[in-house]
């Protein structure tokens, strides 16, 4: 097997079709077709199945899909090694996380890493960077969750069992206008919140399914926009909502919102990442900086 050889053939996984393929690497598609030909003669198994609508991965391909990725990556590692050029994590965060929590995460790494350089990568979805993860083109993300698992917060599992680390509590408040109906009852249960208006951003945002798992059924949704935006409608009366306590501190400071007593569960910021991604060298370590002292 040849790097080429491999190049090409998760260019065909990715994209689907030897046409779509080609365009990706800037090649013919005669020539992709005849490096996957070559291949397969060399391992003498098949490795797709063609089908009207593309390229399906046979069992075989199912296989060297997974060799392939660390084959790829190691000899990546390698050149950048044999140069003695700075390590660089590829790392990914939701957009909510990036002005707030990001920092922190790069200050620990660089005390207890200096010798690598972080690039960071926002993205409003989730799926984005999990995608990410899986397919190797970020070595970690950080997103809020909670549980077990990734994805006990609500959203679907990643194609890719993840290892994952949480870092730090995210606070949540459930935050109204001043002079609102519930600000000064106390002692409030999900129950209490039938027929108010929950304002949320969209399904499939952290706060959202936090909102879900933490209130139930019994409020109203009215979708408003992200954070920023169910924080104004909240502060004008147009409703309550689950937010991250960072992002409503000045909020709560000044008195423009309140917190209503609700007790709500912490969510966790947490680091994810692809099991096989601790063999490579130092990867752990540079992973597990990133936690708490």
């Amino acid at each position: 097997m040849e790097l080429r050889q491999l190049r090409t053939f998760e260019a065909v996984v990715r994209h689907r079709t030897v046409t779509d393929a080609a365009a990706a690497l800037d090649l013919a598609p005669s020539s992709v077709s005849q490096q996957i030909r070559t291949l397969e003669g060399s391992l003498g198994v098949p490795l797709f199945v063609r089908e009207p609508k593309g390229m399906r991965l046979t069992a075989a391909g199912e296989r060297l899909r997974v060799w392939a990725r660390r084959l790829l990556e190691q000899a990546e590692r390698a050149y950048h090694d044999v140069r003695e050029e700075r390590r660089v994590l590829r790392l990914g965060a939701l957009e909510t996380l990036a002005g707030f929590y990001v920092p922190r995460v790069l200050t620990r790494l660089a005390e207890r890493r200096p010798d690598i350089d972080v690039e960071i990568r926002s993205d409003r979805a989730r799926d984005g960077l999990l995608a990410d993860v899986v397919h190797g083109r970020l070595e970690a993300a950080l997103l809020l969750d909670s549980g077990q698992d990734v994805g006990d917060l609500g959203f679907p599992a990643p194609a890719e069992p993840l290892a994952f680390i949480d870092l730090d509590p995210v606070p949540l408040a459930l935050v109204a206008a001043p002079g609102h109906p519930l600000s000064t009852r106390t002692g409030l249960t999900p129950d209490d919140l039938e027929h108010e208006r929950l304002l949320v951003n969209v399904p499939e945002c952290s706060f959202w399914m936090a909102g879900n798992k933490i209130l139930g059924p019994a409020p109203e949704r009215i979708r408003a926009g992200g954070v920023a935006v169910m924080r104004a409608w909240a502060e004008h009366g147009l409703g309550i909502s689950l937010l991250p306590g960072f992002a409503v501190a000045d909020n709560l400071s000044s008195g423009t919102l309140v917190r209503l007593d609700l007790p709500v569960p912490d969510l966790s910021l947490r680091l994810v990442w692809r099991e096989d991604q601790e063999s490579l060298p130092g990867m752990r370590d540079i992973l597990y900086a990133a936690a708490r002292p």
